[in-house]
């Protein structure tokens, strides 16, 4: 081999070199921003894992992208802060450079989140858990979804199942930010509409060290049953501990924010006859996702980690519809991966969603929690009627 053949294999050598290994090591980011500490931090650790098992699944699969694997970053929305929220955040979107998020959990910091950050910077956010009415009129320019329903139709739910079972006046305790009064304005309106009568409304704000005010308000009204619209692991617990401890109310009826474990190992005092909702489903879906989830050590039935899990696949699965990493592709094949026409696609087919789409066909993803996508983006969800006996949440049925 002559000096000129060798300098030219040299040289296509040093090219391959330099493509080979990255394109094999070519990694795609993805954001997770939940609240991992404040008012829901028992409820988010499962909800993050849920939304890795896909993330993993899908790389795991060898079809997303023709063999790329996701990266994920992880950030703490605070559930509350929406100025830490916003700034975390933006971390991942311009300097971790992820090309999409899952998240964020609370309704306030989502909102702060899409407005501020993710809009402007066309990246798309699918939202497992924030709820608020609000949302569903932000100016999204079809970067904002998420998977569990409006608290408009959950308050409708909750209304309707407090007055079958023949409790016809309530006070109400809300959570001062933008889930708390969402939910509350949509549950009153609806109790109200069905005939029931609200004595009272009290908004109670997080991280304070005495709630006595609020529950002597509350006591007042006269009423026997006590609404309680917050956060499982701050105000809405402590205003529950009050009320059993003075007497005031013994008997409360809940929404998503206030489903979790620590509510039943937290409170001193029996929660029996207390009820609420939480979204959730019994679909083969749910039934499938709850094997993948016991597998991966997440708790079966927790709130939100069936959402979480449907919000990082559906983000997985408009990225390949639309062929790249690019933003604004992800975005626009959202709905189409989402809705019909498709094969329809369970938990734990996230492998075989991709090969269809990477050979020109189309995916109808039912995932974990039925996912049919209404209005741009909205969740239409269905949601899960719990009582509590003992020391246990138990399932009455599904609405």
């Amino acid at each position: 081999m002559n000096k000129k053949n060798i300098l030219k294999n040299l040289a296509l050598l040093t090219v391959g070199a330099l493509i080979i290994p990255a394109y094999a090591a070519a990694e795609i980011k993805m954001g997770i921003i939940l609240g991992f500490t404040g008012p829901i931090e028992e409820l988010t650790p499962d909800m993050g894992k849920s939304a890795e098992m896909a993330f993993k699944e899908a790389s795991d699969s060898g079809q997303l992208l023709g063999g790329q694997k996701i990266s994920v970053v992880r950030a703490d929305s605070t559930c509350i802060d929406a100025a830490a929220a916003t700034a975390a955040a933006e971390r991942l979107i311009t300097s971790d450079k992820v090309v999409g998020i899952m998240g964020a959990d609370c309704s306030g910091v989502t909102t702060a989140i899409a407005n501020n950050v993710a809009i402007p910077n066309g990246v798309t956010m699918i939202s497992p858990s924030a709820t608020s009415p609000a949302l569903s009129t932000i100016a999204d320019n079809g970067y904002f979804f998420r998977t569990a329903p409006s608290d408009a139709r959950q308050g409708q739910v909750l209304a309707e199942i407090t007055m079958e079972r023949g409790i016809s006046e309530v006070a109400v305790t809300f959570t001062n930010n933008d889930y708390g009064k969402g939910l509350s304005d949509s549950f009153v309106s609806a109790y109200k509409g069905l005939g029931g009568k609200v004595s009272a409304i009290v908004p109670h704000d997080e991280g304070k060290a005495d709630y006595s005010a609020e529950v002597g308000a509350l006591d007042a009204s006269g009423a026997e049953v006590l609404a309680v619209f917050g956060y499982v692991d701050q105000g809405g617990r402590h205003i529950i501990q009050g009320s059993l401890d003075s007497g005031a109310f013994d008997k409360f009826i809940l929404a998503d924010g206030m489903f979790g474990e620590s509510l039943l190992k937290n409170v001193d005092g029996d929660l029996s006859g207390t009820f609420g909702t939480v979204p959730g489903t019994d679909s083969k879906g749910a039934d499938n996702f709850a094997v993948l989830a016991k597998a991966a050590g997440i708790k079966v039935g927790g709130p939100f980690t069936g959402e979480a899990y449907d919000a990082a696949a559906l983000l997985v699965l408009a990225m390949q519809s639309g062929g790249s990493t690019d933003r604004a592709a992800l975005a626009s094949n959202v709905l189409a991966v989402a809705n019909t026409p498709g094969e329809k696609i369970m938990p734990g087919e996230l492998g075989k969603a991709l090969r269809i789409l990477a050979s020109g066909g189309a995916v109808d993803y039912v995932g974990a929690t039925n996912v049919e996508l209404v209005g741009g983006g909205e969740a239409a969800g269905s949601y899960k009627e719990f009582e509590i006996k003992g020391k246990a949440f138990t399932t009455v049925r599904f609405h």
